[in-house]
This record gives C-alpha cells, structure tokens and sequence, in this order.
C-alpha cells in the first residue's frame, strides 16, 4: 500500500495502528486515576462530575496538588478537601489556616478516614467526625445504609436543598458550630454494627453539614464525601448544594495536596501550567521539533535531489543517457540500501523507479 508517497506493506501498517492503540492506552492511563474520590477518577466514586460542575457555573477552577496555592488565593475562594489520605503537615496546615482566617471557605467532606479531624483541631473548627456508620430504615435512597438528611436549614448555602442523599456515611458532633443539615428523626447510629436497629441504639436527628467561623472565614464539615462523588452528586439536593457552594464564591480549589498518588501526566500538566519556565523549555522543544520534520526530506526528495545533484556535476548527452541509466539505477539501489538497510531489495527498486519516473516527467515538461 502506498501512502504520503511512500510504499507501507500490511505488516509495518499493522505494527503501525498497534503501536498508535498502545500509545493511546498508555495515555489514558496515565491521565487518569482509579482513587476514591478522586478528581481524575471518571468511574463512579470519582469527583469529575463535582470539577464538571464548575466548569458549567463558569466559576474558575483548579486542582492543587500542594498547598502553596492557598498563598495565592483571592478572599473569596472556596476551597474543597474530600477526604485526604494523609495527615496535613504544620506548614501545610499554616497555608490553610491563613487562607481561612483571610476570608476563604474551606469544605471539609469525610466519613471513616482518620486524617480529616486532626485538620480540623489544628484549624481551630470544634465540629468532630463521628465514623460510625449512620443508617435509617424510613427515610433512605435505595438502601438504609444510604440515609436522606431530610431537615435542613435555612441558609444561603442550603438554598433550595430539600435534602441530601449520604452513601454510608456518618455524622458529626456539632459541639460549637452552626448545623446546617440533619438526618431524619428515624436514624441511627449502628454502633454495632451489624445493619439492624439494636437495643441500644436510639432513634433521633443527627448533624451531618456544620458550618464554623475561623477568623474572617469558614470552615463546612460534611460527614460523606460521597455527596460529591459522580454517582451521587447528580441527586437533586446534592446537586443543588454542590453548585450553591460552586457559585457563592469567585474561585474554587480542588485540593488534593493530601489525597495519594496522582496520575502523572495530570500532575505533569499541572507542573507545566503552573510554570512559565518549564513552558517556555517546552515551547522551544516543540519548535526544534517541527524544524527538524520540516528539515528532514522523504525518500523520494532525498533521491530526486541526489539526482540532480548528479546531473549538474556531470551533464549528459541524450544518446549516452540512456547507457548510464543503469548504473544511475545501480547506484541509487546502493545508496538506499545503505541508508535503510532493513529494506527489502524490491522495495528499494520500486522506489527508484517512481523516482527516475517523476523526473522524467519534470524533465518533458521543461
């Protein structure tokens, strides 16, 4: 088969298309991530739908991955923090906490992970994450073990939220913070646990979203980040919540500074856009590229060039050109071969011939 002026047989094209699907597979993988509420994570325990979301409210937005982007942050951001994998360090937690004291919102969403309540006693916030599970057999989703918050309050953050649907979640001790949601007067606590109402568990509303003052700013608590996970998050309440708390604001912060291992074409892209000089590296690396694609001439280029190159060094008569035609053709099969050894000697022919061909041609029209 003969294409872009050069001639492909079926293996080099299969090898071609496999290589082209390889290298498609490799970039999927590498932009993409398989973490629980991961922002890259596009399956169903994933957070892209929440990062879609902001896209769609047009509210400016991006994903960190260190903390040193809260240094930078305008008062009115909202930054979110969906259940770290890791505790924050001092200095990571000084750039937070001075974020928040500043005028910024901070929401913190987690269940069952241990790195979430030592942040909020460094932040200065008294609200607690419970970590049992919470479960109502009257008021639920598709299960009790996914429980509805069915009292919420009035406030510009609940805004027309009727409920929120929790996905095994927990609740939280409010201690001095403002409630703004609560499970059902049916729930529970299955401190058991073993997925029944025992003897002694009661019956009564829980706080499962608290807000708190910390300096000019705010600090929400949330007990599932399974509100803003892609399967959920498209619940009417939980949606609703999510784009009140994504355009009360001026910017929003994705912070997985904390939540493991990122995918790392993400982080590289991160890396670049977050770095002019890396940009500029980049930049220059492509140009170089380009000049070198354009620089470099196909085979057939290279022959006729060489031909011509012959032709001025030694010029023909019409009656002896037809005897050094021979050894023209002798000496371009010697010279391709050279070249691309791995080449069958066919090939190489069929090649010269188009070339002595397309030369002939010009030469007529001359």
């Amino acid at each position: 088969m003969r294409l872009r002026g050069r001639d492909w047989s079926y293996p080099e094209l299969l090898t071609i298309v496999l290589a082209l699907c390889l290298a498609v597979s490799a970039i999927f993988a590498a932009s993409t991530s398989a973490a629980a509420f991961g922002i890259y994570n596009g399956a169903w325990d994933g957070t892209t739908q929440l990062q879609t979301l902001a896209d769609d409210t047009d509210t400016e937005s991006a994903v960190i991955l260190n903390t040193t982007a809260y240094d930078s942050a305008s008062t009115n951001t909202t930054a979110f923090i969906i259940s770290p994998e890791r505790n924050y360090s001092a200095q990571q937690t000084a750039r937070v906490q001075a974020f928040v004291e500043s005028g910024g919102t901070l929401v913190v969403a987690e269940d069952y992970g241990a790195h979430s309540n030592p942040l909020l006693e460094d932040l200065g916030v008294s609200a607690r994450i419970d970590g049992r599970p919470l479960r109502d057999e009257e008021a639920y989703y598709r299960s009790p073990a996914m429980p509805l918050a069915t009292n919420i309050s009035d406030t510009n953050l609940t805004r027309d939220v009727e409920q929120l649907s929790l996905n095994h979640g927990t609740v939280l001790s409010a201690n001095n913070s403002t409630v703004l949601a609560r499970s059902s007067e049916f729930s529970y606590l299955d401190t058991t646990p073993n997925g029944e109402l025992d003897d002694n568990e009661t019956l009564r509303e829980r706080p499962v979203m608290v807000s708190e003052r910390v300096g000019d700013g705010r600090v929400i608590v949330v007990s599932d980040p399974s509100v803003f996970i892609n399967s959920m998050v498209d619940r009417p309440g939980n949606e609703q919540l999510s784009r009140n708390l994504l355009t009360q604001t001026d910017a929003v912060l994705f912070d997985f500074s904390n939540a493991g291992q990122q995918p790392p074409l993400a982080v590289a892209l991160l890396t670049l856009r977050q770095s002019a000089f890396l940009q500029a590296i980049v930049g220059v690396g492509l140009i170089g590229l380009i000049g070198l694609w354009a620089y470099n001439p196909s085979v057939e280029t290279s022959l006729s060039q060489r031909l011509q190159r012959d032709k001025t060094a030694h010029p023909q008569t019409e009656s002896s050109t037809k005897d050094n035609l021979e050894s023209r053709t002798v000496a371009l099969e010697s010279y391709l071969l050279a070249q691309h050894p791995e080449w069958e000697r066919e090939r190489v022919r069929r090649i010269i011939k188009g070339v002595l061909m397309n030369d002939a041609q010009k030469e007529d029209n001359e």
